[in-house]
This record gives C-alpha cells, structure tokens and sequence, in this order.
C-alpha cells in the first residue's frame, strides 16, 4: 500500500490521526521514532507519545537513518508510522550552524543524502506507511538564517514526500482535510 503523509502544526492532532489509521488497520504496528532526548522537555514529550500508544506496538528510534530503518521495518501485513519527518530533518540539520553565511543545505551531505535515501525507497515500500509531519510554512519567517535554511528545508521536503505519497491529509484542530488520495 502506498504512503500516507500526515501534515499540520504543533498539536494540531497529526500523530493522534496516524495512531487511529493504525488501530483501524487491524495491522501490527511498528513506531518509527526519529526523536531524541536531549532535554527534561523533550523526554516528558516522548513519555507522553509513548504512554498514548498500545503497549503491543513495536517503538524503533532512529534519529537518522530513516530510510534504512524503513526498509527494515516496512513489510506487506503490517503497519508503520514514522513519527516525526521533521524532527528526522531537525537531526540531519545538526551542525548547521556552523556554515558559513548564508547557510546553504547542499552544504549538508548528510542531509542531501538521507532525503535522497528516503524519496528513492517510497515507491517501493511495502505494507501500510503513514508518515507524520509539521507544515512549519504558516507561522512567522525565522529570525535568524539557520531557521530560514529550515523552514525552507522542511518545505521542500514536504513537497517532495506529498509528491511520492498515494495519500497526503493535512490535520488542524484535530480535523483532517485530505489533499490527496482517498483518505
């Protein structure tokens, strides 16, 4: 089954959207966890997606290698939900800051390489895919050129997964309004 790209903003109720097409599946379910963390905030955010999820479901971590991961754990009878795209992207950008000015993402190999990874593998993954993602494009321009480089970056990425997936559904206030596909 091809790919279902879940967008909207900060506690717009993505995830919770991607975890009731999971349940409603009837699939084993396996959580592609791209978070770290790195602060007391950041683990309490992760406690809390876990603690919301069954018990039963499979959490796998992987704060880069996305596209490997995915290959891994994408399989006909079953269900993945990789949660989230942006924060993967948030982890590809590490050491950003250290461009030179202006920051340009062809600088970042990682990154270009991992996108690249990601965008190839879609086509062909199998089973039920639903990857969640923040749409960071409706709020304020950053103030600085790394929160440019981004925001822009996140973007382009969203555009590009919204192109590859069969089914794109964009949530806000916990409603999903489908963009693509059948929903």
């Amino acid at each position: 089954m091809p790919a279902h790209l879940i967008l909207g903003g900060a506690r717009s109720g993505k995830s919770r959207l991607a975890e009731n097409l999971a349940r409603a599946s009837g699939l084993p379910v396996t959580v592609i966890a791209t978070a770290e963390a790195l602060d007391a905030e950041m683990a309490a955010r992760i406690r809390r997606h876990r603690d919301d999820r069954p018990s039963h479901w499979r959490t796998v971590e992987t704060p880069v290698a996305l596209a490997e991961t995915l290959r891994d754990e994408a399989r006909e009878g079953r269900c993945v939900i990789v949660d989230c795209v942006t924060l993967w992207l948030l982890n590809l950008m590490a050491g950003a800051e250290n461009l030179p000015e202006p920051p340009d993402a062809g600088s970042l190999q990682q990154l270009q390489a991992e996108r690249t990874a990601l965008l190839d593998l879609l086509p062909e993954v199998a089973g039920e895919v639903l990857l969640v993602s923040n749409e960071v494009g409706l709020g304020l321009v950053p103030e600085t050129p790394l929160g440019r480089l981004f925001r822009d970056e996140a973007g382009r990425l969203n555009q590009a997964l919204a192109s590859a997936c069969a089914r794109v559904t964009f949530v806000a206030a916990g409603l999903p309004l489908v963009l693509k596909g059948n929903g």
